[in-house]
């Protein structure tokens, strides 16, 4: 019986004290699974949420975490896409921060050889959502100008990194000297601002008055509030989340009066009600990725023993774009 270490949440908490790192039987494929030996399991805050409880879907006890990874494909019994040695990306609700797991042949996707496995397991998820958002749902055009907040988490960062790619005037809104600095470094086209204080006027002043064509927004809360304030008529409001807790409410005389559009984000389900689209979109997101137009910032990446490390980052909001635990380390 061959062993392997994984994370496993035992019980909900706050502190994480129901978390630890356990040995388990290396689990085994049936036809039409594949086998992956995982060796980078990027973190997203729904990761910290569901230690908790707090997120939407709530596992049964015990569960290994983990929504994305990369790594090599070690068996695929009666699988056709994908064979022994490939690089892959893999993903699922949970089980990804482990040595090896098993997935359906139909969630592994092709790891594209511009990304190595830390990059990789941070693609799908972050420039999914940004890809649905700014060109399904937000109809973007060159040279619109893009709105982000929240713009050094994992998905906003995909979004600046996009957005930059789609030709759109990005300005970036983030909360730290550390995080602004990080962002300018990266994207030099974009216009990174201190919102802390309020962004209505600069992004009115950058904008030549006229306002932001598309606000990417998976904060809500006085976020999306401002956000009303300072969009353009024609403009069109992204929801993609709530990280700051309170759910905004809006009278219909607003977008009424100043002509834009309230537009909900929900990337996996628009996969999922469109087949189609959804497969056409992620793979518009693997050829941008192997063109090297758009990669990934991997924040840290911390060999397995410091998993609880990796976690506190997320919760002290020090993480810029994602974190990465690696398997086979440490």
């Amino acid at each position: 019986m061959t062993m392997m270490t994984a994370l496993q949440v035992q019980a909900l908490g706050d502190n994480l004290g129901g978390v630890a790192l356990v040995e388990q039987v290396i689990p085994v494929p049936v036809r039409g699974q594949v086998l992956v030996r995982i060796e980078a399991a990027a973190l997203g805050f729904p990761d910290l949420l569901m230690t908790r409880g707090q997120y939407q879907a709530k596992p049964p006890l015990p569960f290994v975490p983990g929504m994305e990874g990369a790594g090599f494909v070690v068996a695929a019994p009666g699988c056709s896409r994908v064979r022994e040695g490939d690089r892959v990306i893999v993903g699922g609700l949970t089980g990804i921060v482990a040595q090896y797991g098993v997935f359906p042949e139909a969630s592994v996707l092709p790891l594209p050889e511009s990304l190595d496995m830390a990059e990789g397991a941070s693609l799908r998820a972050a420039y999914l959502t940004a890809w649905v958002a700014l060109v399904c749902r937000g109809q973007a055009r060159p040279g619109d100008w893009l709105l982000v907040h929240g713009a050094a988490g994992g998905v906003g960062l995909a979004a600046v990194d996009l957005g930059v790619t789609l030709g759109l005037n990005v300005i970036a809104v983030a909360s730290t000297a550390a995080k602004r600095g990080a962002i300018s470094g990266l994207y030099e086209t974009a216009q990174v601002i201190d919102g802390s204080a309020g962004f209505r006027e600069q992004v009115l002043a950058l904008t030549g008055g006229c306002g932001a064509d598309l606000v990417f927004d998976p904060v809500g809360g006085d976020v999306f509030d401002e956000s009303t304030r300072c969009i353009a008529f024609d403009g069109r409001l992204l929801v993609v989340g709530f990280a700051a807790g309170r759910i905004p409410q809006i009278g219909a005389n607003i977008p009424l009066i100043k002509g834009f559009s309230v537009v909900g984000v929900r990337a996996g389900e628009y996969g999922r009600r469109f087949p189609d689209r959804g497969a056409e979109n992620i793979a518009n997101v693997l050829r941008l990725a192997k063109e090297g137009q758009i990669r990934p910032h991997v924040h840290a990446r911390y060999p397995m023993a410091d998993w609880a490390q990796a976690y506190r980052a997320m919760e002290q909001r020090d993480v810029i774009g994602r974190s990465v635990i690696l398997p086979h380390e440490g």
